[in-house]
């Protein structure tokens, strides 16, 4: 099966991010972060209406690659995707990841204006992602088994084993 639009889905901190940067690079496929397109500068949201819009214009598009999770826009942009890869991460490594570039990384935009940052929302998000965000992540996986390629990754080198054998060659 053809990748050429593919959605990259997962826990905070479980590299959604590199992984669709390194695809992005790999495959030549433009790259779209979905935080870039909610967040304004200073943190400031989107209006629904304005990043839904602005999300079906790029869905639109040949190919892409869209990482983020933003899930009451899930469903629809499954519709587009052939490809969905899932960043199943523990949540504790999630949550030492987030901490760690926080610590550690100083700098860098979630979106533009948008220092990294991590808060309490934040982290209780992380660590409430497997009763909720996960759960609702395999019924849609259930319910759309049919529509598009699923590829689960349970840990950083599930992902580089899938990057070095798992990717389509060139042509097919």
């Amino acid at each position: 099966m053809g990748m050429k639009r593919i959605l990259i889905i997962g826990c905070g901190g479980a590299g959604k991010s590199t992984l669709s940067r390194e695809l992005s690079r790999t495959l030549n496929l433009p790259l779209v972060h979905l935080d870039y397109l909610f967040w304004k500068p200073g943190w400031v949201q989107s209006e629904k209406a304005e990043f839904k819009q602005i999300l079906k214009s790029e869905l639109k598009k040949d190919s892409w690659i869209i990482d983020g999770n933003y899930a009451r826009t899930m469903s629809l942009r499954m519709r587009y995707a052939d490809t969905v890869i899932f960043l199943d991460f523990n949540r504790w490594i999630c949550t030492w990841r987030v901490l760690k570039r926080w610590l550690f990384n100083k700098g860098g935009e979630q979106a533009v204006g948008c220092p990294h940052k991590v808060d309490f929302d934040f982290l209780r998000y992380i660590l409430k992602y497997p009763q909720k965000s996960r759960t609702e992540v395999l019924q849609l996986m259930k319910s759309n088994k049919d529509g598009c390629q699923w590829i689960t990754l349970k840990s950083s080198a599930e992902v580089e084993e899938w990057l070095r054998n798992g990717l389509p060659q060139e042509g097919s």
